[in-house]
């Protein structure tokens, strides 16, 4: 309807968090004609460094799902390691320290567990925000007919970690729903 009408129309979901909007360090995943992107680059290259065209409309959407499906899952990895490393005696420090220059790591790994050590929940990016974009992609699975058991299971946990009220806290306080099942104390938080 827009291209009828003369108006040129990208989608172009970004990744990095607050951090990386203030630095102007997002990724910017982009949907769409390429020769439109080309011309509004410079205004994408002010917010953004990894700026890629994904293809055509929706696809900037589809791999910012697929991000965010990423995240929700190392993410669940990263709490269950500390909650494994805790039960079983292990210095949480030595075991970050160990971890992080392995075949595991990942960014939620040397990001934000040090941060759930200090007993830090505060938003990079919010559990609420993590919720909406898990919901985008549960409905787009839906309608694919496509299993995604572990971005489930995430959601739902996240779920958990909204019934004690950590809707604004960042997407880390997964932490919390990890020590309620565990029935564990990873770090004392105030």
């Amino acid at each position: 309807t827009l291209a009828e009408k003369g108006v040129h129309m990208l989608d172009a979901p970004v990744s990095g968090g607050d951090v990386g909007a203030r630095q102007g360090t997002l990724s910017i995943m982009v949907g769409g004609d390429a020769a439109v992107l080309e011309k509004v680059r410079p205004i994408l290259e002010a917010m953004g460094k990894n700026i890629v065209h994904c293809g055509p409309i929706g696809a900037g959407q589809t791999v910012k799902a697929c991000n965010q499906i990423l995240c929700a899952v190392n993410l669940m990895g990263v709490v269950e390691a500390l909650a494994f490393a805790k039960k079983a005696g292990v210095d949480l420090e030595k075991m970050l320290q160990v971890t992080t220059k392995g075949a595991g790591t990942s960014w939620a790994l040397e990001n934000l567990a040090p941060r759930i050590l200090k007993g830090n929940l505060d938003p990079g990016f919010s559990v609420r925000f993590q919720q909406k974009d898990l919901r985008i992609v549960m409905q787009s699975a839906e309608a694919m007919a496509l299993p995604l058991p572990a971005a489930a299971l995430a959601h739902q946990l996240l779920r958990s970690v909204q019934a004690y009220g950590m809707d604004a806290n960042g997407t880390h306080a997964l932490i919390v729903a990890m020590e309620k099942l565990a029935n564990i104390e990873i770090v004392p938080r105030s």
